[in-house]
């Protein structure tokens, strides 16, 4: 049986790691490359990278954040945001991503996931999926989770995987940066339709939280942000713990502890 991961994810506007609820107000968190770092000795199993701001202002991801994480890190690295055609999922692959993340352009041109697995492998495409809750049904949002698109989200999923897509990053906007424990509805629906793995995002706030997501939920993987930046919870202490609760996870007992990154 494969282990369950932890990921921290850095989300990153104009160079800073920043942290905000539901998508918006948004708080600065620090450097990423100190960061990422600190979560490689941490025991992270990998590290998610989100250049959030990039779709919105119309340019391509900042490789150069990228570059400098990748040299501080052993861990598998996915990076996103700012990705619109193949040449920007090339360069984020250059700048040292194993994984790169597409969500608004696979909406818009379905046709990258086929054309990205067949180049790269599907093992190097991620499609990131944002939803919400609206009128009683699940719905998929794009642009930072500001355009709504009349998708479903496990229609959307089944499409994707069948165009190449070889893991999902499913982020609940309802629940990102409340704490609120990870929407399970949504995160089992689609886990029970991808037949590839999912990482599930948005809520985290507890250690109950992501035993849920990792077995009630079947998630392959569980992201924070806010709940490791601010130091409420240590990825070590987190791994112990659902090690504990009989979930299969990547126990590092060489990792050297830290007290804080900053």
């Amino acid at each position: 049986m494969l282990r369950k991961r932890i990921i921290p994810c850095l989300d990153v506007d104009r160079g800073r790691v920043v942290k905000g609820v539901r998508f918006g107000d948004l708080a600065e968190m620090g450097d990423p490359a100190v960061l990422a770092a600190f979560y490689d000795r941490e025991g992270a199993d990998e590290i998610c990278f989100l250049d959030i701001s990039a779709t919105l202002e119309g340019r391509k991801a900042m490789t150069g954040v990228i570059e400098a994480v990748a040299a501080v890190v052993s861990l598998p690295l996915s990076a996103g945001g700012g990705v619109a055609d193949l040449e920007d999922l090339r360069s984020l692959l250059l700048a040292g991503a194993d994984k790169v993340c597409i969500n608004s352009a696979a909406v818009r041109n379905p046709g990258i996931l086929e054309s990205a697995s067949g180049i790269f492998g599907s093992q190097c495409v991620v499609l990131a999926v944002d939803a919400a809750s609206r009128g009683g049904r699940y719905e998929v949002f794009i642009d930072g989770g500001r355009t709504p698109t009349g998708l479903d989200p496990v229609t959307w999923v089944e499409r994707a995987v069948s165009l190449g897509a070889g893991e999902i990053l499913l982020t609940s906007i309802d629940r990102d940066g409340t704490r609120a424990g990870y929407d399970l509805d949504l995160l089992r629906s689609v886990t029970l339709a991808a037949g590839v793995p999912v990482i599930a995002s948005g809520g985290a706030g507890g250690k109950e939280h992501f035993r849920e997501a990792l077995v009630e939920g079947g998630a392959s993987a569980a992201l924070a942000a806010g709940l490791f930046h601010g130091g409420d919870m240590r990825i070590g202490d987190l791994k112990a713990w659902l090690a504990s609760a009989c979930v299969n996870v990547r126990l590092e007992e060489e990792v050297e502890r830290h007290e804080g990154w900053s």
